[in-house]
């Protein structure tokens, strides 16, 4: 077989001349190797130039869904912002404003990730044994862009989205879906891989919503009417960079504070008074991460817990002073993600993507102070843009895309099954509730010496992001493009 055949081959299939090549008995190994590498070269400038002429002449698009390369897709996953507002003006036409269901007016699901923010769903029992076509659908509609989640309270489910060039805090009857109010403001977050529009969920407290937006528009709103109580910029206050993937952090409030994480010289991490918003105290030098603060008590001692960019920390609710550290850097030059996860009395669970892995600290009292140490350290669990949750012993959650089960002890990893994309996962009722990357909701057990899943559905359709929020046994999941209601307890 001669070259020109080969050659030929080449142009009109490059795997067709690749097997031609090594199969022809006339040309020498060193040539079968320098031809291999040309036609590889040539199979990628080959492709890559199909996909340019799908892009720029059929409409193709390249959506980043949380791995590497981005994926092709004809139907990029975006709001359909007209689709919105058709929707809530015929809805309002046929409601009375301000309407709430009084059947359920409970406020359990306060928090990003639940009322303790790891992720527990323990107000009632949910469904074990799921339809086969799924759960039933109570309600769903378009939504607004972005990725947040939703608190729920006063029979309502409160979240962020992006409508136009505003951002909007809006709430909704949790029976219908029906938009009760909206608050609105100029604001548009851009970034190409990470993502546009605002994606830190609200907390709920005692009659109010606390929101963060991207761009680092702090607000507190009366839960009841979205009045405006007031309002900050904290990237402002602490003369901060918005960070490259936008304003990530749920605000957290203890006792009189708002807590959030600002970034700026000695104003990292802020507390303002959640009456009035006027600044209480502010702490550290460091640049801000993604994740969220959280309320925890280790060796003894209540403390704010959170993850900035070189370290976590424990800090002092009440002034903010540092009561212990730990470095915790992300590969790539990248910042923490995920929850840190508590595990008992004096341990938590970081986690971090990038190849970087994930590492038990212990904190332990020292003299008058406090110290942290590693228990263990390994790459057994990478949680990138999700976080895992604690159960009898064990972590649960996604190495990158795929489900993980981790002995909290040891560190020793258990099994790893089941692809979910760059999903979310919560615990309830011994099992896990997963929302995919792309929208499905599945059911696994979190008990088995393997991996099981139990059931699995298309709840929502495109790239999902979005942490799902569970309430009064209904299950409320979105994305940028729609949202939905299912029952999950009856």
């Amino acid at each position: 077989m001669n070259l020109k055949t080969i050659r030929l081959a080449t142009l009109i299939a490059p795997p067709l001349g690749m097997i031609l090549l090594w199969r022809s008995r006339e040309i020498p190994l060193k040539r079968k190797l320098l031809g291999t590498f040309g036609i590889i070269l040539f199979s990628l400038l080959y492709a890559a130039g199909i996909l340019a002429m799908l892009i720029y002449f059929f409409g193709l698009e390249l959506e980043w869904r949380g791995g590497f390369p981005p994926v092709p897709t004809w139907n990029k996953t975006l709001p359909d912002f007209a689709a919105v507002e058709v929707d809530r003006a015929r809805k309002k036409s046929g409601a009375k404003t301000n309407s709430v269901s009084v059947k359920t007016t409970s406020a359990y699901w306060t928090n990003f990730r639940g009322p303790n923010r790891d992720g527990h769903y323990d107000e009632k029992p949910i469904l074990t044994n799921w339809p086969a076509n799924g759960l039933r659908e109570l309600w769903r509609q378009p939504v607004g862009g972005g990725y947040a989640s939703f608190v729920i309270a006063e029979g309502r489910a409160f979240t962020i989205e992006q409508r136009r060039d505003d951002e909007v805090i809006a709430a909704y009857d949790i029976e219908n879906g029906a938009e009760i109010w909206t608050n609105n403001y100029p604001a548009h977050f851009d970034e190409s891989m990470g993502g546009d529009w605002p994606r830190a969920t609200p907390t709920y407290h005692q009659g109010k919503i606390f929101s963060l937006g991207a761009m680092g528009d702090l607000r507190c709103l009366e839960a009841s009417s979205g009045k405006l109580i007031w309002k900050r910029d904290i990237t402002a206050d602490a003369h901060a960079p918005i960070l490259t993937y936008g304003m990530a952090s749920s605000p957290l409030i203890v006792n009189d504070k708002v807590i959030v994480q600002a970034g700026g010289k000695n104003y990292s991490v802020a507390a303002y008074d959640k009456e009035s918003g006027k600044p209480l105290w502010h702490s550290l030098d460091d640049e801000a991460a993604y994740s969220s603060p959280i309320l925890v008590e280790l060796a003894e001692e209540k403390q704010i817990l959170i993850v900035t960019e070189h370290r976590a920390v424990g800090l002092n609710p009440k002034n903010g002073k540092l009561l212990w550290s730990f470095p915790w850097v992300v590969k790539l030059q990248n910042r923490n993600i995920a929850q840190p996860v508590l595990m008992g009395a004096n341990r938590f669970f970081l986690s971090a993507g990038y190849g970087t892995g994930c590492a038990a600290v212990e904190i332990a009292k020292a003299g008058d102070g406090l110290t942290a140490r590693v228990v263990w350290q390994n790459k057994n669990l990478k949680n990138k843009f999700s976080s895992s949750v604690y159960f009898d012993g064990f972590l649960y959650g996604l190495d990158e895309d795929i489900l993980v089960r981790l002995d909290a002890k040891t560190g020793e990893r258990k099994w790893k099954d089941g692809r979910y994309g760059y999903g979310q996962v919560l615990l309830a009722s011994g099992h896990l509730v997963i929302l995919t990357g792309d929208g499905q909701l599945a059911l696994v057990q979190a008990t088995p010496e393997k991996h099981v899943e139990v059931a699995r559905f298309p709840a929502i359709r495109g790239k999902t992001w979005n942490y799902p929020a569970i309430s009064d046994g209904k299950i409320f999941v979105r994305n940028a493009v729609e949202m939905a209601c299912f029952e999950i307890s009856r």
